[in-house]
């Protein structure tokens, strides 16, 4: 019984452990079932994802599928890990995609082999008989052939990226060397263009040591003031003494509440910082207004007359993918307008984004992934005419490569900067300069080298006027991949000449334009600032002429020889303009006590409006001459007259021809209207006042009254006519046309030949 005992309890456990181990494969079985469908589930929605643009959320899902996915599912687990790896790619996580592709080209490549070890395995046990057809193998073959084939360049670029030269040129010679192996069989990948990039990526990874170990003249310095834990990038200057920064970043404080799908982080915002009077910035703070909103906007730039801000925003649709376009903000008190959607095109398929205007207007240059491009994402440039757009232009090489070509910038004096992997480069992206010739118009490409580019991404330059000074972004140094504000400033010999249009007598002209004319072929037009300055550089040994000019005013002409400096130099100029409709003050023009004469300190004033009325020749003015209250009417009428035509007669003496002038005296009949910069001068005085007699004798002081006399005692000019000269015939040329009439009418009859010889017979 013991043992029958022992027996049956031995049965019965033997039974139970049978019955465990039938529940534990069922369970098992269910449990690889649920996981793979899991699995499949998160691979779905991974794709969802990714075909949204959403690539932050698409790795997760793809990352959750690739885990659950069996080791020995080698070729699913490849696939997997290469679709992970193509989103850490995008939103720039590095490290990861480098992980990701290593394990999914290791994962293909043992797919394909046990593939192979099948079809021998199958052939040995057949012998001499034909070998079993496997197309399903051969198609599996050749995806993953096409799939390895990307994933090594995509590795290489990344290898580069990361600063890993040496294994960088070795996935880059790998892939050159697989391109000719297949370039037959996969035409899509094994192409010219992305021979091109390995070529350059191979080229550039060589070069990078060379660029570190002789570095330019650049200081290059991360504002930690300006910067965040998230991304900051693409600043851009802004102010009439560029004192505004503006850039893009995802920090905690952007609007809205929601993470971005693409990134991970809030969608950006346009944040702006302000430098005070000691050169520090303020603490960064979100654009006020309409100009944000919950949606992803960023990369600005600003229009030549600081008015216009272009602007990339990016819509959100839960079904659609989504696509980047050119907004535009206008500017008005101190303030920016909500963005309207600029129209460049009517492909709604491509993506528009990373505005710059170039220096002179004319030009609007973006980055779109639309086609006729030279591959990838390349700059385009488009007419700006009015409110109307022209049609878009594709940069041409040297510029634009089978790679990225992205956030265009230029310098005031024309050169445009762009950032691009597909040059030759230190990684990522590099900054390069382009310059073109205008006479051949064929662009020269040149990488800025270090330390302004580094292995990681570098992009966004914007200058501080004139100089070879400002900011840039660079995700160097941040494992996470997040892009960072730095500073950079090149020492140079810089001549430059900053001037005002103002009117003559008053203030600012934002709407006055100056014309630069050199001996060296410079032909230049230049928008003046809000507060009517404009800066431009100058070359050594050329003599310029300035025209400044706006619309309801003379112009007015300033002449410049530029000399030969070793250090940097600016030149300052001054372009008063008088109105041609209202009366313009000529001032320090004195006379003798009681007198009509001039004195010799009225000179460099009447010589300012000789110099005037040359500069513009079809003007006819009227000189008038003001006097005080005191002193009898009738005298002072006699008196103001005098003087006006004392002042005619210098002018006259001067090479004004005299029938350009118009002596009036008015004596103390037009008292001064007080204009606002004297009010401001004068506290006791306000806009609109007439200092009439009784206005001044109601003044409490007498250091008052007496001001307000000396301004009625003034000399004046105003525009009588703007066509003299346009519309008739000089007196020389009338004068050369009455002596061929007096040739005509005195020159003898002419006769026939014969009848002429025989009178002299």
């Amino acid at each position: 019984m013991k043992n029958k005992g022992f027996h049956t309890d031995r049965c019965l456990r033997s039974g139970f452990r049978l019955r465990n181990v039938l529940l534990f494969l069922a369970l098992l079985s269910s449990a690889c079932l649920f996981f793979a469908c899991n699995a499949e589930s998160n691979l779905k929605k991974g794709d969802q994802y990714f075909a949204l643009g959403e690539y932050y959320d698409a790795a997760a899902e793809y990352k959750a599928a690739y885990s659950k996915t069996k080791t020995r599912e080698r070729g699913k687990r490849g696939e997997r890990a290469l679709k992970m790896a193509d989103c850490y790619r995008r939103i720039n996580y590095t490290a990861k995609a480098v992980g990701a592709y290593q394990n999914g080209i290791r994962y293909l490549e043992k797919s394909k082999s046990d593939r192979q070890k099948i079809r021998e395995a199958v052939e040995a046990s057949r012998g001499e008989r034909p070998v079993m057809e496997t197309p399903f193998m051969d198609i599996q073959d050749s995806l993953d052939e096409a799939a390895i084939l990307s994933a090594t360049l995509n590795l290489a670029r990344l290898l580069h990226k990361s600063g890993d030269y040496k294994n960088a040129i070795k996935s880059y010679e790998q892939f050159i060397a697989l391109s000719k192996e297949h370039y037959a069989s996969h035409t899509k990948i094994c192409t010219p263009q992305n021979d091109t990039l390995a070529m350059n990526g191979i080229i550039g990874a060589r070069q990078a040591q060379q660029m570190k170990l002789r570095p330019t003249l650049h200081t290059v310095k991360k504002e930690a003031t300006l910067n965040s834990r998230r991304a900051d990038f693409s600043p851009a200057l802004f102010g009439d003494d560029w004192d505004q920064l503006y850039w893009t970043t995802t920090r905690p404080q952007a609007s809205g509440d929601e993470l971005s799908g693409i990134t991970g982080t809030k969608y950006a915002d346009i944040f702006f910082s302000k430098k005070d009077d000691k050169g520090k910035w303020s603490a960064p703070e979100a654009v006020e207004g309409e100009l944000n909103s919950e949606l992803e906007e960023g990369v600005c730039c600003f229009s030549a007359d600081g008015k216009t801000m272009y602007l990339t925003r990016c819509t959100s649709d839960p079904d659609y993918p989504r696509y980047a376009q050119i907004y535009t903000s206008q500017r008005s008190d101190a303030s920016w307008s909500k963005p309207t959607e600029l129209k460049i095109s009517k492909d709604t398929l491509s993506c528009f984004a990373h505005p710059a205007a170039s220096p002179d207007g004319n030009w609007l240059y973006f980055v779109s992934d639309m086609p006729g491009g030279h591959g990838g994402k390349d700059i385009w440039r488009i007419a700006i005419e009015g409110k109307t757009l022209g049609g878009a232009e594709n940069l041409p090489a040297p510029i634009n490569t089978p790679g990225d070509e992205m956030f265009p910038s230029f310098r005031p004096n024309g050169e445009l900067y762009f950032s691009s992997d597909g040059h030759p480069g230190m990684g990522g992206l590099d900054i390069f300069v382009a310059t073109e010739d205008s006479t051949t118009h064929r662009w020269t490409v040149k990488n800025l080298g270090s330390p302004m580019n580094s292995s990681g991404d570098d992009f966004g330059m914007t200058f501080e006027g004139p100089h070879n000074r400002g900011f840039f972004s660079s995700s160097r140094g941040d494992a996470r991949g997040w892009d960072h504000l730095f500073s950079f400033e090149c020492p140079e010999v810089l001549q430059t000449v900053k001037g005002w249009v103002y009117e003559k007598d008053g203030y600012e002209l934002p709407a006055g334009l100056v014309y630069m004319i050199g001996n060296d072929g410079t032909n230049q037009k230049i928008s003046v600032r809000g507060d009517g300055s404009f800066t431009a550089v100058i070359q050594p040994n050329v003599e310029y002429i300035f025209l400044g000019t706006c619309k309801g005013y003379l112009n007015h002409v300033e002449q410049l020889t530029v000399d030969t400096t070793s250090v940097s130099r600016e030149y300052v100029l001054q372009f008063p303009l008088a109105s041609i409709t209202a009366p313009v003050l000529v001032r320090n023009v004195f006379y003798e006590f009681d007198s009509a004469a001039l004195t010799e300190s009225s000179t460099v004033a009447l010589d300012s409006l000789v110099g005037l009325l040359n500069d513009n020749p079809n003007v006819t003015i009227e000189l008038s001459s003001h006097c005080d209250y005191r002193g009898n009417d009738q005298y002072n009428e006699r008196l103001s007259q005098r003087r006006a035509e004392s002042v005619v007669n210098y002018l006259i003496e001067h090479g004004i021809a005299a029938d350009r002038l118009t002596p009036k005296g008015y004596g103390e009949s037009k008292p001064k209207i007080v204009k606002r910069r004297i009010a401001e001068q004068h506290d006791f005085l306000h806009l609109g006042d007439t200092l009439t007699e009784a206005f001044i004798r109601a003044l409490p002081t007498e250091k008052q009254q007496e001001i307000c006399n000396s301004l009625n005692r003034r000399t004046e000019f105003r525009v009588l006519r703007t066509t003299y000269g346009l519309f008739e015939r000089p007196a020389a040329a009338k004068e050369q046309e009455g002596t061929k009439a007096e040739e005509e009418a005195t020159k003898p009859e002419e006769t026939d030949e014969s009848e002429s010889e025989s009178q002299q017979n």
